[in-house]
């Protein structure tokens, strides 16, 4: 049991970050609906690579601030500035005219599992996050950072975030209008949910 809990939570946690429609998702949906579905599950699988290793490095740093627990605080305090910054920032993207739809080009024909790697590697944001999540779930008792727990965690995390792109791929379609109203609140959603992070972590800060 104590080694399916990090799967599990690895799991559920990637699914949640990665459902709303994004870069990877809406560029998989594309691919498979362009190429067809085993060039998707090629791209797909390709950025689930590079996800297990940003996954393994974020946890690697987590461990290592929780090891040195006197820059925690200035983390965290740097942690609100950000969330802040970008809550601000995308409610003020949010309030912008929306401009004609655009689609998602894919120029070429090259290898679809090496082009997910690439696109996923240009995306910083898991590693933030997966540090946040992991030294979250830590403090809160439900994970520590042992060899196994920290393989099975990322394990998780690889297969909630391939799940996601495989969804996207096989079920594009019949999901269409509803991806399309998201994205036309997107900006409000990640801002809301950026401030309600900002307002966790002064709530820590405080209540330690």
């Amino acid at each position: 049991m104590a080694l399916v809990l990090p799967l599990f939570l690895g799991f559920c946690i990637a699914f949640l970050a990665v459902i709303l429609p994004g870069l990877i998702n809406m560029t998989a949906a594309k691919i498979s609906l362009q190429e067809g579905r085993s060039q998707a599950i090629s791209f797909a699988a390709g950025a689930s690579v590079v996800v297990f290793f940003q996954t393994y490095l974020a946890v690697l740093f987590a461990r290592f601030i929780s090891i040195h627990t006197e820059i925690i605080a200035m983390l965290q305090e740097i942690g609100i500035l950000i969330f802040l910054g970008l809550s601000i920032y995308f409610f003020w993207i949010a309030k912008k005219p929306k401009n004609a739809k655009k689609e998602i080009k894919i120029k070429g024909k090259s290898n679809r599992f090496f082009f997910g790697m690439l696109l996923s590697m240009i995306n910083f944001l898991p590693i933030p996050f997966y540090v946040f999540a992991s030294m979250s779930l830590a403090s809160s008792g439900y994970f520590s950072f042992g060899r196994y727990e920290i393989f099975d965690f990322v394990l998780g995390v690889v297969l909630g975030s391939f799940t996601v792109f495989y969804l996207y791929v096989v079920a594009f379609k019949s999901i269409e209008k509803k991806t399309q109203l998201l994205m036309q609140n997107i900006n409000t959603i990640i801002g809301s949910v950026t401030l309600a992070m900002a307002l966790f972590t002064l709530f820590k800060l405080i209540y330690p």
